[in-house]
């Protein structure tokens, strides 16, 4: 009797430091560098980006205690897709992993790639040039140099990707180690050496000027928000790696709430650094902020070797991006609902292969199509719904199976994870009304899958 070969699984090698370390280099891309401009536009003044960032911040920490105890609960490959899986039911889990693969995770790889190319484009305005322009129906569309180097910067960082999930889990370590370092040394060098600058308000958005109303000034924070939770989004990705991470019931709920602590802690005070030194309008007329203020202070030179850092930082970002998301598509293909190619985990180096690769491609290119801004607002839409999804999960699993195991549960249950759904529902509304054309491709997209849904679990069942 010939017996069958063993099939290749993932390992176990990312202890806490190195989990928090994939937390906060998920979560720290180029969002903090470059967001705060667009929220001042959008608001029109300091005190209401402050609300937006606290707000946020607020807000991603009661999905954090959501998101450890799910992944305390079911420390699986694949995260969310499993608690939706568990809590929900197949379809909803089949939806995030589908909207995930084809939707989350390629543009969330294409924006932080357009995002690095938009800081090399500081050091090196050759970037930007465009190389073609042209239009289709109504549309003008503009490909610049930094598009085709975007993707190639996609394929590049999805290849060490490949090599290995402890080499992987290296690099993240340092790499976030430098990201921070770039936000410690804009928030000490604006202390010290910043020349402080009246805080000056800017002419109010023309939906606030016009109806100045409560009304208004919230649905202006809630599109604040967007961009926002941009740079906050990372904070729940680390359940993708529930099954190659040491004693995962400790580390995992350990990590992400250690992990967004500091990133809120970091986000803050480099904003009071922002609007120390930079009046209200130049903040709200800036490209890169971050290195504006830095410029201020520590000259042409100083701005440009935080800038060199900051791309590091969005690098990083990408990194683990890539490194968390390979993991969705292959825990759908290992349970017969994906294309059988993403469950292929490589003999050797014990990576999820055929995910990394699938990934890589059509994240490079959607690095080829849009810009920054243009990518993570499509991103951010999709995203919400299944966090509002994943707080009812949660809820249905206390009642649905209250002898589970849960090593870690959420804090101020269930004030917390309610406050999460209804801030996931108002900022998904709001989106919807704001950007409907972006926000009715992100739902067409998740309800694509559907149809695919019911063929992969009928050829799993025969």
């Amino acid at each position: 009797m010939t017996r069958q070969p063993q099939r290749p699984d993932l390992i176990r090698g990312l202890g806490l430091w190195a989990a928090t370390a994939v937390v906060i280099g998920n979560t720290i891309g180029s969002g903090i560098f470059l967001v705060t401009s667009e929220m001042a536009r959008t608001v029109g003044s300091a005190a209401l980006v402050f609300v937006a960032w606290i707000l946020g911040g607020v807000i991603v920490l009661f999905g954090a205690f959501c998101y450890a105890e799910l992944g305390a609960a079911f420390p699986k490959a694949g995260g969310p897709y499993v608690y939706l899986t568990e809590g929900l039911g197949p379809l909803w889990g089949f939806l995030f992993g589908w909207m995930s693969s084809f939707l989350e995770r390629p543009v969330a790889m294409a924006a932080l790639a357009a995002g690095f190319l938009r800081f090399l484009g500081f050091l090196f305005p050759i970037v930007t040039t465009p190389i073609y322009m042209g239009h289709i129906a109504k549309f003008d569309f503009t490909i610049t140099v930094a598009q085709p180097l975007a993707a190639l910067v996609v394929l590049l960082v999805t290849a060490v990707n490949y090599l290995s999930v402890k080499f992987s889990g290296s690099i993240q370590i340092l790499l976030t180690s430098l990201k921070m370092g770039a936000i410690v040394l804009i928030i000490v060098g604006g202390v010290f050496f910043g020349a402080r600058n009246p805080a000056v308000t800017a002419p109010l958005p023309n939906h606030l000027a016009a109806a100045p109303s409560l009304f208004a000034t919230i649905g202006a924070v809630l599109s604040a928000l967007v961009p926002a939770m941009w740079a906050y989004n990372g904070f729940n990705d680390l359940g993708d790696l529930g099954e190659e991470i040491l004693e995962p019931q400790r580390n995992i709920p350990r990590a992400v709430i250690l992990g967004l602590c500091a990133i809120a802690g970091l986000y803050f005070l480099a904003n009071v650094t922002y609007f120390r030194i930079l009046p209200f309008s130049s903040i709200a007329a800036s490209q890169h902020i971050a290195s504006d203020v830095v410029q201020s202070f520590a000259g042409a030179r100083g701005a440009a070797a935080l800038t060199i850092a900051m791309a590091i930082s969005a690098l990083g970002a990408l990194h683990v991006v890539v490194l968390t998301g390979a993991r969705i598509p292959y825990a759908m293909a290992r349970d017969g609902l994906f294309f059988k190619f993403a469950g292929d985990i490589h003999p050797r180096l014990r990576t999820p292969s055929g995910s990394l690769l699938f990934l890589g491609c059509i994240a490079a290119l959607l690095a080829l199509s849009g810009t920054y801004e243009q990518l993570y607002s499509l991103f951010v839409f999709a995203v919400w719904i299944f966090f509002a999804l994943t707080a009812i999960a949660l809820i249905r699993l206390r009642f649905k199976c209250p002898t589970l195991s849960r090593p870690y549960r959420a804090w101020a249950y269930p004030f917390t994870p309610l406050v999460f759904f209804i801030a996931a529902v108002a900022l998904t509304i709001n989106l919807w009304t704001t950007q409907p054309v972006r926000s009715s491709l992100g739902l067409l997209v998740i309800l694509v899958g559907v149809p695919f849904y019911h063929l992969w679990r009928k050829r799993a069942s025969a």
